[in-house]
């Protein structure tokens, strides 16, 4: 079976043009998106045709389960189709259907590189839209954002905020650089916290000004990534109801920088790069049947 390799922001994935495939594609994106003994990512991207949209995509986590969005998944898939003439030349609007609805990719020339922005959504901020089991007797409204709930986990208290960008986020605003928070200690507690039923994406955050903000993710059924596209919006998304920032604000992740925009009411938009890293052939006898 033949693959690719690819990157956004150091977000990497396999992906595979799945067309009419009958496969078990959990049991495969444990095994190919494994570090040692796989081909490595931080998921298993699947290209479909659709009778909704211009292509379709599917997102398994390298411990099997389903993601709903993926931004960067997103970005990538798209700059495959570009590179292997799946659509036209000179297009410059791609539709994708995905779990979480039709989401559209812009393209933009950049010098030498093409800039794909896509839209991710209107952000969702309800308790049962993200979902969040809010404790009962608290002050906080199900129906409005959630911003600064307070959790305890491990000992260590943190002001919460949550947005569903397709998929649940839960980001916590601090004073100290990013690369200080004891991320893999505190990652998978949050992520399974007794709040979250679906489980969590968990992203930290630094607003380092009105138009830039630092962040590291730990992403549901992944671990920490380098970067994380819906995460990427969720930070902005959540800076900006806090008053932090503008409604273009770039976003510093460990792989790299994305750009997104918001203005306040619509749907939100994350901007970047994607790459090609390289291509290969998955051998038969690994490949898990349903």
């Amino acid at each position: 079976m033949n693959f690719t390799k690819l990157q956004g922001a150091g977000n990497d994935f396999v992906l595979v043009e799945a067309d009419k495939k009958q496969l078990n594609w959990p049991k495969l994106a444990v095994a190919m998106c494994h570090r040692h003994f796989g081909i490595g990512g931080d998921g298993l991207l699947l290209l479909l045709p659709s009778d909704k949209a211009d292509l379709k995509m599917r997102i398994f986590n390298p411990d099997g389960s389903e993601a709903e969005a993926c931004g960067n998944g997103l970005r990538c898939l798209v700059k495959y189709a570009l590179d292997k003439g799946l659509a036209g030349s000179k297009t410059r609007e791609i539709s994708v259907e995905t779990i979480a609805g039709i989401r559209k990719a812009r393209l933009y020339a950049k010098g030498k590189a093409t800039i794909i922005q896509t839209g991710m959504g209107e952000p969702k901020f309800a308790a049962k839209e993200i979902p969040v089991a809010l404790e009962p007797g608290g002050d906080f409204s199900p129906s409005k954002p959630l911003l600064d709930y307070p959790v305890t986990v491990d000992g260590r208290k943190l002001a919460l905020s949550f947005a569903a960008i397709g998929n649940p986020h839960a980001v916590y605003f601090g004073q100290q650089p990013v690369a200080d928070f004891p991320l893999l200690q505190l990652g998978p507690k949050v992520e399974q916290h007794s709040l979250f039923p679906n489980r969590v994406n968990f992203e930290v955050a630094r607003v380092l000004s009105p138009k830039q903000i630092e962040g590291r993710v730990w992403e549901r059924g992944v671990g920490e990534t380098l970067s994380c596209g819906s995460g990427a919006c969720a930070i902005a998304v959540l800076a900006q109801l806090h008053g932090y920032t503008d409604n273009k604000v770039d976003i510093k992740l460990p792989g790299g920088i994305l750009g997104v925009e918001w203005d306040g009411t619509g749907e939100v938009f994350l901007s970047g790069t994607a790459e090609i890293v390289f291509s290969g052939e998955w051998p038969d006898e690994n490949i898990a049947k349903n």
